[in-house]
């Protein structure tokens, strides 16, 4: 399985299937289910093939019902479609990526690629610019319906020009178990409110501490922060920005350049919210700890926890609280938990924050924040069936596309207003996930992309070391915020 960090296709460790999904919930194909599609005609490339580069494990369960969704949404019948098959290890998959463009290889045609490190092939000139070979009507589409920070990741920072179709997205949300909520007094019209009103990390905390105190939870709460891509990208990153903290002083810096943008990590904030995870991890009071959070309501061991891992104990009733991508959401509900029979035992939340959105010290933090997470299809700029590869780009933006693979695959659509269409919103058409819909659309409108450049994969790795050190208690935040800044500023000035 892909790593975690790239929040892609699969987690890491993840034994969940997206075909798995399917067959649990009993959601029927797609289509059966599709109404006023678009059907391939005889016009177009005809006689073309299009080969699709992707992980093995996506291939298997796509293979059946992608090509169908492409022709009923405006392919013509006569491209084939291929896949080439790639690692389903997201850092291997990037290498293998970066060897065929390099060689300037003609196939595959297009690639999927992973919204966190498209940038890096962009900075390099790899993949074809769509702003130029895309018609307007189709770019119209993608500027005006796609969210725009997950777009914004497969876009030149400098030209603003487009160079990937969004695909899907992923996005973090907050579970918690409802049986322990009703056990503290909690009814499902609080449900109904904490599906889409993000609540301060303050009176989370306090909420949280008071299910715990009321159930027979054993702890309140499960998290990832593990010395890995996925603390520093995403788990971390996400507290830090609701804290109206950031890496390099905002979104506006977060793809460089690199050597000259500030580096903001020796700040109040970055120390607050690191701060506030090791209070919540911390088994007493000491002079670290804020009084604002309760110590002790996370694990410990979220340190050394990724996401499965950090799964484990919510879905065995130990933890009241998890953080997680919507993958965890079907797990939770088709896996053999008796926590979680149906979605009356399992509810979601947005992430919670610490200032409200745009009054953090940086653009675009504050607020509810989840890590952005997804994928992208690129087109190979050597290919020699450009025509044929651009007609698949444009049959991926039409929303019948877009539902029939939430239908077939669960992956979720790259349009905030197709979160709330009533095929989307019917658990009888698109299995479990569509009853949190309404979470994962809030998660949406507050993503932040993670700060991907050249080096930003060293970067990851000594961020995640800092924090982990943290939060178990080995550092001080203080001392952990100041070791990072002259790290990173080190690592800023060698790599400009």
């Amino acid at each position: 399985m892909e790593d975690s960090g790239s929040h892609d296709v699969s987690r890491t460790g993840s034994s969940v299937s997206r075909r798995k999904f399917i067959k649990a919930t009993g959601a029927g194909g797609a289509a059966a289910s599709l109404s006023g599609c678009i059907y391939g005609g005889d016009e177009g490339s005809s006689g073309s093939s299009v080969t699709i580069a992707m992980g093995s494990t996506t291939i298997e369960d796509i293979r059946e019902d992608m090509p169908g969704l492409l022709y009923e949404n405006g392919l013509s019948e006569d491209v084939e479609i291929e896949f080439s098959e790639q690692s389903n290890d997201t850092g291997e998959q990037r290498d293998q990526y970066v060897s065929l463009l390099q060689a300037e290889e003609t196939s595959p045609d297009l690639f999927m690629m992973d919204t966190g490190w498209a940038n890096v092939f962009i900075q390099r000139g790899y993949l074809a610019n769509l702003s130029e070979e895309l018609d307007d009507e189709t770019l119209s589409t993608i500027n005006e319906d796609y969210f725009q920070a997950f777009t914004d990741t497969v876009r030149d920072t400098e030209s603003g020009d487009l160079f990937g179709v969004p695909l899907f997205p992923d996005y973090a949300v907050m579970m918690y178990n409802k049986n322990y909520a009703r056990e503290a007094g909690y009814t499902d019209e609080d449900f109904a409110q904490w599906e889409t009103e993000p609540m301060t990390w303050q009176e989370w905390g306090e909420m949280a501490q008071e299910i715990v105190d009321a159930s027979s939870a054993e702890f309140g709460f499960s998290t990832q922060m593990d010395v890995y891509e996925g603390t520093a990208c995403c788990s971390f990153n996400e507290v830090m920005t609701s804290f109206g903290g950031a890496y390099f002083g905002g979104n506006e810096n977060l793809q460089g350049p690199v050597g000259d943008r500030p580096v903001t990590i020796d700040e109040p904030e970055f120390i607050e919210a690191l701060s506030m995870m090791y209070t919540l991890a911390a088994t007493e009071d000491d002079e670290n700890t804020l009084d604002a959070y309760p110590t002790g309501l996370a694990s410990p061991d979220i340190t050394s926890w990724t996401e499965n891992p950090a799964l484990a104990p919510f879905t065995e009733g130990q933890a009241a609280f998890h953080r997680n991508w919507p993958y965890a959401i079907v797990e939770a509900l088709t896996g053999d938990y008796e926590s979680f029979d149906d979605e009356s035992d399992l509810g979601t939340m947005p992430m919670p924050y610490a200032v409200e959105d745009g009054e953090g010290a940086y653009p675009g933090t504050g607020g509810s924040t989840s890590a952005q997470g997804g994928w992208h299809l690129t087109m190979n700029p050597n290919s020699e069936n450009k025509e044929a590869a651009l007609e698949v780009l444009r049959a991926t933006t039409q929303d019948d596309f877009n539902i029939g693979m939430l239908e077939t695959i669960a992956w979720l659509p790259p349009k905030p207003d197709l979160f709330e269409a009533d095929d989307v919103t019917d658990p009888e058409s698109v299995g479990v996930v569509a009853n949190y819909m309404g979470t994962l659309q809030v998660a949406g409108q507050g993503a932040m992309p993670r700060p991907v450049t050249t080096q930003w994969p060293s970067q990851s790795t000594t961020i995640a070391e800092q924090v982990n050190s943290a939060v178990a208690g080995d550092t001080s935040p203080a001392d952990a915020a100041s070791t990072l800044q002259d790290a990173i500023e080190a690592s800023e000035e060698s790599g400009s």
